[in-house]
């Protein structure tokens, strides 16, 4: 990246930190915001007097399209729901909404936290699987009587929903990554040209958590100290990220296509091994088996009642289901 392109990053990231100030509701957020525009405005006259040695005349700066829309998604929907985009358009501190206890412990933190939402994940891939196909399946089932036909239109809606959610997950990740990819090369680069405003910036942001701001730059004074911690821990508290931890998008993609597909076979079982007779009955008792425990499962994480959840979660499977069959029928005895 130029000298002129930081340049407007950096005046860019000032706009909208005052803008994420005058949004933001508490008074101690707000003020690390506006100490976070001075230091950006400070990161950006280094860069300025860069470009007036190599003789560049000055740039004028004005918010483009897109940070001014961030802004606005932002002034509308609230910065914490507005982080992801903020993020991207470089703007720190974003991790003072994560509920840290110590700025030490931010990377293990990171990892559980991803642990958890990784087998999150699973367990809703594997219910949109199910519950898609098996709706699927009984529609199917209500407009026709052919087991063939129910098959291969499982089949078919398996691997088109696996491979679509796979495709997906990719892209996400995949571009999740380049992102945090390109704001560490950045991190790398402003901390070898101004490392003493990178120190103030990392300050300010343990500031905005409770710290005392002198403790605050004695902390970040000795955490800048080490080279090979500095980028890491930058990373973690200006990014919010771990950068030895990004995620790979071909793990999440397969990770995806095997939870879908697992919760997609499960209605299919009863036609795989043959059984036509009274297949549609075995598939509805097979899914609402596996509706049971997937609810169950999924009250581990709302810390609601098992049995509450597991019932909930089979009540709305059953009336999903129960209405692509007859809507199947409605179209049956139409045909």
């Amino acid at each position: 990246m130029s000298a002129r392109d930081r340049w407007r990053s950096e005046m860019e990231s000032a706009w909208l930190y005052r803008s994420v100030a005058d949004t933001e509701k508490d008074p101690g957020r707000a003020g690390m915001f506006r100490a976070l525009a001075t230091a950006a405005e400070a990161q950006a006259a280094i860069l300025l007097g860069d470009l007036r040695r190599e003789g560049i005349p000055e740039p004028s700066y004005r918010p483009s399209a897109r940070a001014r829309i961030v802004a606005r998604l932002a002034q509308r929907f609230g910065v914490r729901h507005a982080a992801p985009l903020l993020a991207a358009m470089k703007v720190r501190g974003l991790s003072v909404y994560e509920l840290f206890s110590a700025p030490a412990h931010a990377g293990e933190r990171h990892r559980s936290a991803q642990r958890g939402g990784s087998l999150r994940a699973a367990v809703f891939g594997f219910n949109d699987g199910l519950v898609s196909n098996t709706c699927l399946i009984l529609g199917v089932a209500g407009a026709s009587d052919s087991p063939s036909l129910i098959l291969a239109t499982g089949v078919a809606g398996l691997l088109a929903g696996a491979f679509s959610m796979a495709a997906g997950e990719w892209v996400s990740v995949r571009t999740q990554r380049e992102m945090y990819e390109r704001q560490i090369g950045e991190e790398r680069e402003e901390l070898a040209r101004y490392p003493e405003e990178e120190a103030e910036e990392l300050a300010l942001i343990y500031q905005g958590r409770g710290i005392p701001l002198e403790e605050a730059r004695a902390m970040a004074t000795r955490v800048l100290a080490d080279p090979e911690q500095a980028l890491a821990t930058l990373a973690r508290e200006e990014l919010g990220l771990n950068p030895d931890n990004l995620g790979s998008p071909w793990r999440a993609a397969w990770a995806s296509f095997a939870a879908f597909a697992a919760g997609a076979i499960v209605p299919l079982l009863p036609f795989l091994w043959g059984s036509t007779e009274h297949g549609i009955g075995i598939a509805a008792a097979l899914a609402a088996s596996a509706l049971f425990v997937v609810g169950g499962i999924l009250s581990l994480f709302s810390g609601r009642n098992a049995w509450l959840g597991a019932l909930r979660m089979l009540a709305i499977g059953a009336a999903a289901g129960g209405a692509t069959f007859g809507i199947g029928r409605l179209l049956h005895a139409s045909l």
